[in-house]
């Protein structure tokens, strides 16, 4: 855990080891004080043959030792702490690329909120063990192997002594540590609970007003807080209980160490100057001690943070870029489906051998019952996921071949649900195509039918459209969509359920935006709304993870099948919602 924390402080070497120069002088100075104050006191301020140029001397070296001491302290401080802040930084960057990176089942099977405590709540768990923790411990042990040193040099008996006592002290440190680590692991744990819990109500904040869930909402978010409290609380048992326990047996160590001292003085084996500097350095010694233990608290709650991060930087992505990628320089829209299976759970097949061809050009559309696999099956064209059995082509060359890269810059994607950036329009709608000029995002706007209603907006392309487009209408953020498809000019494109959920006035607005965006592109049409996939040229009944049915509209009504089933429902829903 330690080295691979190491790995990320490696290009930041520089400072660290400037830190520890620092630290390695701030510990320098504080050796070297209870010596000059222990036998210059002695042999100067308490001595007949002294003077005061020679006490003078002796206050302005102790003055001058602090001034270094406190200047060296902030370079400490600074050099360290920059270091513990670029790595957290960094680490934040690894796994807000990793989150990217993995694939759509990873995010399925993880709620949102408990992904977040992993970059804020553990990336400050680790920024507090690594900045404040190991600096404080690197200059404790020095400190204190320091002080052995000169306490061995004044007296070898009360040295040991010594060293008895802080083999004990470590003992209960390392037994506390244990558990306390264990401890911080639980409480991170019911921090990701708090963090998803929040993030859900959040997220359905309108849903929570409109079925008046506040009550219902705020018992769940009471039991991960009492949870996390309890949690908290098992922690901060172990780390009030730590601290004392060392400091318990310190002070046992100290009234044996002042027995052997006094007893050394009274058989002439040390002078006062001497026992005098011991018991300077003694005091050193306990600062030390106690603050290991602390600083052993923290470090576990950081290497326990440090676990989680590392456990999601080696989750293991489940759609990975192939080890020599095919590049696709000129994507022509040819698709085939090659005896395609799919699962999301083992076992529960959600697409059953699916064939199918589809040239440059054409026109496809899915539908079919709720669950049947529709939007399954498109998802595989851009690798969202990869098949568990068969083969998915695009051009000829199965997908798992290609650069993720260049296979998904081919395609379009205009899903049910826009979710826009919580920036400028003129920003979202530049996502579309990196480099796009002001020109060609306003050409893109007006063929999406969005260049209106955008201008009529306060600062026209300039306005922010708030968290997931929330400022914005659902027909307007689609035109957004289609624009920003546009703009990519893909030669592949997927609508997946695009009109769904639009009044009549957008939906017309929409689809003819639609209509533009697919000429002469490869289209593949979701579609619950049958009505808007008769113009198809081939369509596609889904049921059941199998295509049971395939043709035109006129076709396939002629059969008497289960698209002209769906289809006469829905127009009898129609002309009952006309006839109210």
């Amino acid at each position: 855990m330690a080295l691979r924390l190491l790995q990320y402080a490696r290009p930041h070497l520089r400072a660290a080891l400037g830190g520890l120069l620092c630290m390695l002088v701030v510990s320098g100075t504080e050796l070297v004080l209870p010596l000059i104050f222990g036998q210059g006191i002695v042999r100067e301020v308490l001595s007949v043959h002294s003077s005061m140029t020679r006490i003078t001397q002796l206050v302005l070296l102790i003055v001058g030792l602090m001034l270094v001491r406190g200047l060296f302290r902030y370079g400490r401080g600074y050099l360290l702490g920059y270091t513990a802040q670029r790595l957290v930084a960094d680490l934040r960057r690894a796994v807000h690329q990793k989150l990217q990176e993995l694939s759509l089942d990873f995010h399925q099977r993880h709620r949102t909120g408990e992904l977040v405590s992993r970059i804020t709540f553990d990336a400050a768990q680790i920024q507090a063990g690594v900045g404040r923790a190991i600096g404080d411990l690197a200059g404790q042990l020095l400190t204190l192997a320091g002080v052995l040193f000169f306490l061995i040099y004044l007296n070898a008996r009360m040295a040991l002594v010594s060293l008895i006592i802080l083999a004990l002290a470590g003992w209960a440190i390392d037994l506390y540590g244990r558990r306390i680590r264990r401890a911080s692991r639980r409480v991170q744990e019911r921090m990701a609970g708090i963090a998803a819990a929040l993030q859900e109500m959040l997220g359905a904040i309108r849903v929570v007003k409109a079925f008046t869930l506040q009550r219902s909402l705020q018992g769940r978010f009471d039991q991960e807080n009492e949870a996390g409290f309890e949690a908290q609380m098992k922690s901060v048992q172990l780390e009030a209980t730590v601290t004392p326990v060392v400091e318990l047996v310190t002070a046992v160590g100290v009234a044996a160490i002042l027995w052997v001292g006094g007893w050394e003085i009274l058989h002439g084996r040390m002078d006062a100057g001497g026992f005098m500097s011991f018991v300077g350095y003694l005091a050193l010694v306990l600062g030390p001690v106690g603050g290991i233990s602390h600083t052993s608290a923290q470090l576990q709650q950081a290497a326990a943070a440090a676990q989680r991060v590392f456990e999601l930087l080696d989750e293991p992505d489940r759609v990975a870029e192939p080890p020599v990628p095919r590049r696709l320089p000129r994507c022509k829209g040819r698709v085939s489906f090659e005896d395609v299976w799919f699962a999301y759970e083992p076992g529960q097949w959600v697409l059953r051998g699916i064939d199918l061809k589809v040239e440059p050009g054409q026109r496809v559309a899915l539908v079919g019952p709720s669950g049947a696999g529709k939007s399954t099956l498109v998802n595989l064209i851009p690798r969202f996921y990869d098949v568990a059995r068969g083969t998915v082509r695009v051009d000829g060359i199965d997908v798992r071949e290609l650069s993720i890269e260049d296979l998904r810059r081919a395609i379009g994607l205009v899903p049910q649900e826009t979710v826009l950036f919580g920036v400028s329009v003129l920003e979202n709608l530049a996502y579309g195509r990196s480099g796009a000029t002001r020109e060609e995002i306003e050409a893109a706007a007006r063929a999406a039918n969005a260049h209106d209603f955008i201008m009529e907006l306060p600062q026209g392309y300039e306005t922010r459209v708030g968290e997931r487009g929330a400022t914005l209408s659902g027909g307007q953020r689609q035109r957004i969509a289609i624009a920003r498809a546009l703009l990519r000019d893909p030669r592949l494109l997927i609508l997946d359920e695009a009109t769904s959920s639009l009044d009549a006035p957008s939906e017309r607005l929409v689809q003819e935006a639609l209509e533009r965006l697919m000429r002469d592109r490869t289209s593949f049409v979701v579609a619950h709304r049958l009505s808007t996939v008769v113009a198809a040229d081939r369509i596609l009944v889904v049921d059941g993870g199998r295509v049971v049915e395939e043709g035109t509209h006129a076709e396939l009504m002629n059969r008497r099948g289960l698209y002209r089933s769906l289809f006469e429902a829905q127009s009898r829903e129609g002309v009952q919602t006309l006839g109210r």
